[in-house]
């Protein structure tokens, strides 16, 4: 029987994409330049690829805040407004949040019967100020977030400094749900635990890793976690 859940929160609960196109725009005007369609998905890219590294363990966090906007920047042609690109994107991302549809209601399901645990790669100052923006801090027993924990997702060693806070924590008991192959059902396997890939986009697996289930919206979830 499952009791504990692990929940990412960015495109798992919040719709991050969302939230980075809003302040990516915010960010590129104030700083002069068209945020357009082309820009944007740029970004999209070039982001990507760091939380990749991140994840491999080849930059770190700070790397990853200026980087993406230094190698978006070079190829725009003004390098110098990286740095003033990464700080006002950072302060905007922590305003509003965006609701992936159901995810209210799956935390006010969820939470009468299990114990629910954010579990999140995301930076400390933006996770907060969209955490609480959303009002979601009441349906957990316990928020972990990756900078303030030491490790990231989806390094066995998050997982473990997180089980470490949890009470009478088993991990047959366990179970992770995210939208990140590569951070959190990667993580799930590297720790042991039971994995629900939360596929929205209903995308193609193209990777060697199994999550134990996969849906497309979060009503599904319920109904999986009854027959565990």
């Amino acid at each position: 029987m499952i009791k504990n859940i692990l929940l990412d929160l960015d495109n798992t609960l919040l719709d991050f994409d969302k939230a980075e196109r809003i302040a990516l725009s915010y960010t590129l005007n104030a700083l002069g330049v068209e945020p357009s369609e082309e820009i944007l998905e740029r970004y999209h890219e070039i982001n990507i690829r760091q939380w990749q590294l991140l994840e491999l363990g080849e930059i770190n966090r700070d790397q990853v805040k200026l980087l993406r906007f230094q190698y978006l920047f070079e190829e725009l042609g003004c390098p110098e407004k990286a740095k003033e690109a990464a700080i006002l994107y950072e302060e905007r991302l922590g305003l509003g949040h965006h609701f992936i549809e159901g995810a209210e209601a799956l935390l006010d399901t969820l939470s009468d019967t299990y114990r629910l645990y954010l579990v999140t790669n995301g930076t400390t100052s933006v996770q907060r100020g969209r955490i609480k923006s959303s009002g979601i801090k009441k349906y957990f027993k316990g928020i972990f977030i990756s900078e303030l924990i030491g490790y990231d997702k989806p390094d066995a060693r998050y997982f473990e400094a997180c089980f470490s806070k949890i009470s009478d924590f088993r991990y047959e008991e366990s179970i992770l749900i995210g939208d990140s192959l590569s951070s959190d059902i990667q993580g799930g396997v590297n720790v042991g635990i039971k994995t629900i890939w939360m596929n929205r986009k209903k995308e193609e697996n193209k990777t060697e890793l199994h999550p134990d289930f996969e849906v497309s919206h979060l009503d599904e979830i319920p109904a999986i976690l009854e027959e565990l």
